[in-house]
């Protein structure tokens, strides 16, 4: 039987790390580090995500802002929103929540939050930055995830590793790659129009799923004693019921894997966790003061 990454267990303990990182940012610094949030319309998924984003922003003693919004306001409009936020010295991260209403131009609202304040990590900056290995850029909180799952299994180094990073979106795949590049891995992208996917998989150490269909990846795609890192969530039905499963077929791919991640318990909270841990970070950028110590171990070199 293989190991289960506990994705539960790993952001809780972020959690708490960054809960004692915010008790001493109030003590020695006389501030109260804040995460913005931007809700477009009534996206079922989008408000679960927003309230569970909110519930542990406060828990870890941070402030919580959330702006919810009709899905019929104006691209202006929300524009106008993400402007007034920048302005705000009191916010720290602006996370305009996606899927926005399709009249909206994501990448422009994206576009628009601050650099420093974004904390999604999805501004052209941020990522070009990451891509470039220019400047301290706040990352994507997916992949950065996974990353610090990767690294509590094998150390910062993945000197020797082979990884296959399945999917190439601007949120997920392409700064998952960057970042096991960053780690000194040995990395390869397949996509939907790559050629014998298998093959590749199969010659991995390390397995990032991350392209949205369900329960794709089998156990025939996966080297004895690899580690898989499921990022998908997709909902089937099984019964009659509503069922969350991956990107990865977990009961064929599990007996095979050397660790892999469940879903649900993986990767999604291990996502907002990371995002309390950028907006911390952005918060003490903003505030000309260093990040507490106690967060030094989630650096990702």
């Amino acid at each position: 039987m293989s190991k289960i990454i506990d994705g539960k267990a790993l952001a809780k303990s972020l959690r708490q790390d960054i809960k004692s990182a915010v008790n001493e940012i109030k003590s020695e610094y006389n501030y109260t580090p804040a995460l913005a949030v931007v809700l477009v319309g009534e996206n079922p998924a989008s408000k679960v995500y927003v309230n569970s984003k909110a519930k542990q922003t406060v828990e870890c003693g941070m402030e919580s802002f959330e702006f919810k919004l009709p899905a019929e306001t104006s691209e202006q409009d929300v524009l106008a929103k993400v402007e007034e936020l920048n302005n705000d010295p009191k916010v720290h991260g602006i996370l305009v929540q996606l899927p926005l209403p399709k009249h909206i131009n994501e990448e422009k609202i994206i576009n628009a939050i601050a650099v420093e304040k974004d904390v999604d990590g999805f501004q052209i900056i941020n990522s070009g930055q990451l891509a470039t290995g220019t400047g301290s850029p706040l990352i994507a909180c997916t992949p950065y995830g996974c990353l610090m799952m990767l690294q509590d299994k094998y150390g910062k180094d993945l000197s020797g590793l082979n990884a296959v990073v399945i999917g190439r979106s601007n949120i997920v795949g392409k700064p998952m790659a960057q970042l096991l590049l960053d780690a000194n891995a040995t990395v390869t992208i397949v996509h939907s129009r790559t050629k014998n996917i298998e093959e590749m998989t199969k010659q991995a150490d390390i397995v990032v799923a991350a392209v949205g269909r369900p329960e794709m990846v089998k156990a025939s795609w996966i080297k004895q004693g690899a580690t898989i890192i499921d990022v998908g969530i997709n909902r089937i039905e099984v019964d009659g019921k509503g069922k969350l499963v991956g990107d990865v077929d977990f009961a064929d791919v599990e007996p095979v894997a050397g660790a892999i991640t469940p879903v649900p318990g993986g990767v999604g909270p291990m996502t907002i966790a990371v995002l309390l841990h950028n907006s911390i970070v952005a918060s003490c950028r903003q505030n000309n003061k260093p990040v507490p110590k106690i967060l030094d171990r989630y650096n990702r070199f």
